[in-house]
């Protein structure tokens, strides 16, 4: 038996994992003595949340129950085949199929360890035994989750025992220290950023460097192969390894191989962090970002001290925090060779349901960590836009625009549009209008079970454009919409230890001046002498 253990720090349980080697037919890893361990990027995958899961609602400490754990009953989370379903209008019969109740092992690695921890198991086991199993196999896992069921499809109770899932699985992370085997390490940089170019090249230098315990592989970006300020040329002439180590990601490659990344270290600021999630659509790897940016809400390291950083992250472990991410799904209208002018948008999405109506498509489907904006992009005019929630029609905005962004996104668009700031941390989605021709409009926030519909009525006079985390603008012709709801795939991001609650509260304080003024004088008191 390879070494497994969980040493314990003051107050947090750690988990190490054995040295491994990676079957590249696989993604997996496999220990000298052949035992399969799961990569360590499948740590923070959301698992399949269709299938029946078991959490406890009290958590243990340190692997011991405490003894009101008897009095406590497991919260299961079993999805009822007679909940009501989304409205056909938004599906097309090859999406149309119905959610599977035959339970199926997760692929994620804490998902598991969380499941088995709720599910009856003897009273006074410990954190150990379960992790025993987990990594001897007992608890296997399918990788593919290019067929699993989007989220827009999917039942009110599933799509909040799901949001529930990723905000219980993050505050248990936020407990544990998790000791990664890290071998490949993602950097991410502003290419076109000369300063950052040669910070890029110091970090993956030191990463390349003899001095290192483990011979780390290193990818970055493919234009700096050729840069001059990069000099990779040089870079591998320092050693004969490194040419080998030394290695180029494109977009495409993040696409299909995503699991090919062990560590995500990011060079920038929070527009760096927004394009790593942008390339991680679905997996995504831990990411630990580096404050060279403006403001900095996403990047809580300073680049000053990245060696000493790194080797903590590496050796000693790090604290993951899960950033829940939208979905939101371009749907078409299956437009007929007649005119617009008898079609009315707020029918087909919450009117009467016609048996086997077809009225829209999806065309495709993005991860969002901060926000959706629908505007009138390059038109004069300002935009008509139809709002939905779930089946109900909430109102026609009369604006240049509708910015609906995440806990996340609350301190960037949706700030500047008027909306509120808003813990990361809280279930909601926050709506807010661009310039609105209304008095009236206020910002609103909605929970995160709800599925937002944004769309253009038919009779509007333009079409309108919609980016998502301000990248990829797709123009809406009349009778679209976008779908917006809470996505399985969160974003990991590596945390300060025992710090968050101080950064974000900090960061609104240093970057935005938030209630900054003048302290008040107080009287001098009248003295009769």
């Amino acid at each position: 038996m390879s070494e497994r253990e969980v040493s314990e720090a003051p107050d947090v349980p750690r988990i190490q994992i054995p040295d491994v080697q990676l079957n590249t037919a696989t993604g997996r890893r496999q220990s000298e003595q052949g035992e399969v361990v799961l990569h360590p990027l499948e740590l923070f995958q959301s698992c399949t949340m269709s299938d029946p899961l078991t959490i406890s609602r009290s958590q243990s400490h340190g692997g011991e129950s405490s003894a009101s754990d008897s009095e406590l009953h497991p919260l299961e989370v079993v999805f009822d085949p007679e909940n009501d379903h989304r409205r056909k209008s938004s599906l097309v019969s090859s999406e149309a199929t119905k959610l599977t109740h035959q339970h199926k092992s997760t692929a994620c690695f804490v998902h598991a360890l969380l499941e088995n921890q709720g599910k009856g198991r003897n009273k006074g086991a410990s954190l150990d035994s379960d992790l025993s199993k987990a990594i001897d196999g007992k608890i296997s896992g399918n990788n593919d989750h290019d067929g699993s069921t989007h989220s827009r499809l999917l039942t009110k109770r599933q799509l909040a025992d799901m949001a529930w899932g990723v905000r219980e699985l993050s505050k248990r992370l936020g407990s544990l220290r998790l000791n990664l085997h890290v071998k490949t390490v993602f950097l991410l940089t502003k290419a076109h950023d000369e300063t950052l170019i040669q910070y890029t090249r110091e970090v993956a230098r030191w990463l390349l460097s003899k001095d290192r315990k483990t011979d780390y592989i290193v990818y970055v970006e493919k234009t700096l192969e050729h840069n001059k300020k990069f000099d990779a040329l040089s870079l591998v002439a320092e050693d004969p390894s490194y040419k080998e180590r030394l290695r180029y990601w494109t977009n495409e490659l993040c696409a299909k191989r995503p699991q090919l990344f062990d560590f995500a270290v990011t060079l920038g600021g929070d527009g760096t962090v927004l394009y790593a999630s942008w390339l991680f659509q679905r997996r995504v790897p831990p990411v630990l970002s580096f404050a060279l940016g403006s403001l900095g809400f996403l990047t809580k390291f300073d680049y000053e001290t990245f060696p000493e950083t790194l080797s903590s992250a590496f050796h000693d472990g790090v604290t993951v925090s899960l950033r829940l991410r939208f979905e939101g799904t371009v749907m078409r209208s299956q437009r007929d060779v007649n005119s617009h002018a008898h079609k009315d948008l707020v029918e087909e999405l919450v009117g009467e349901e016609q048996e086997d109506a077809r009225t829209h498509r999806p065309a495709k489907s993005y991860m969002i960590l901060n926000d959706v904006v629908v505007d009138r992009g390059p038109n004069p005019t300002m935009s008509s836009i139809e709002l939905f929630g779930d089946d109900q029609h909430f109102t026609t905005v009369q604006a240049d625009g509708i910015c609906v962004a995440t806990p996340t996104g609350s301190t960037a668009y949706n700030l500047a549009a008027g909306g509120s700031l808003c813990y990361p941390d809280n279930p909601v989605i926050l709506v807010s209008a661009i310039c609105p021709h209304t008095l009236s409009f206020r910002p609103i926030i909605l929970p995160d079970t709800m599925v937002l519909r944004v769309g253009v009525p038919y009779d509007a006079r333009t079409s309108s454009w919609a980016s998502f985390d301000g990248r990829e603008r797709v123009e809406l012709q009349p009778g679209d919409y976008v779908t917006i709801s809470a996505s399985r795939y969160p974003f990991a991001t590596v945390m300060p230890q025992g710090r968050e609650n101080e950064d974000w509260v900090a960061g609104i304080r240093r970057t935005l001046q938030w209630n900054s003024r003048e302290r008040q004088k107080s009287f001098k008191e009248w003295s009769k002498e």
